[in-house]
């Protein structure tokens, strides 16, 4: 079973919570690509079980032990039958990490899961700044659409950076699949970035 798929007793905090105090704050980029390649190891799960979160994002994440990640709060959760979820309308969602297609159109399927788990990443590598600083969810929704991205985070490799930009194509069947991201995650340090060394900065 993936390590991020359930949650278990002992875990600290609320991801957000840990990457702004102290001991996530000095969280180095091996350590953050790690949790983040947990977090798509579990919605592969998800994927395979075609199942959608819909409320992807860190302050959903638990962290425990030995930074194991467990994705929580299922309350937008949703079985889908035919790859598409359109929700009752007065549902309310997290604009800023909300799919494009989803936030105005309410079609939610897994690939606007992978939206949000590009939204997801930019939070571990800013140690939990909010996305979009200095916009409001209406700014958000207008510059999205018209194929605004947010700039690569300080400190953030090229290679990753990358990797986030192909989860914000505009059109859903573009983004890649969870079963890539896990895979690229957790292959990045012998892959991607052969060139980090320990001592580098995030």
């Amino acid at each position: 079973m993936g390590r991020s798929r359930v949650r278990e007793r002992r875990l600290r905090s609320s991801l957000l919570e840990f990457l702004k105090d102290r001991e996530g704050h000095d969280l180095k980029l091996p350590q953050l690509v790690d949790m983040a390649a947990q977090v798509a190891d579990g919605m592969a799960y998800m994927e395979r079980m075609n199942y959608i979160h819909r409320d992807l994002r860190a302050a959903n994440i638990l962290v425990g032990e030995r930074l194991v990640c467990k994705i929580a709060d299922f309350g937008l959760a949703r079985l889908i039958k035919d790859d598409e979820y359109n929700p009752r309308q007065g549902t309310k969602f997290p604009i800023k990490w909300t799919a494009p297609e989803a936030a105005l159109y309410g079609r939610f399927t897994i690939k606007s899961d992978v939206w949000s788990f590009g939204i997801l990443l930019t939070e571990l590598i800013s140690k939990g700044r909010v996305p979009y600083p200095g916009m409001n969810n209406r700014e958000v929704l207008e510059q999205v659409e018209h194929g605004y991205h947010m700039p690569c985070p300080p400190g953030c490799p090229v290679s990753l950076y990358e990797a986030m930009l192909q989860t914000w194509r505009l059109d859903p069947e573009e983004r890649p699949t969870f079963e890539y991201l896990q895979s690229f995650l957790e292959d990045y340090f012998t892959s991607s970035e052969p060139q980090y060394q320990p001592g580098d900065q995030t």
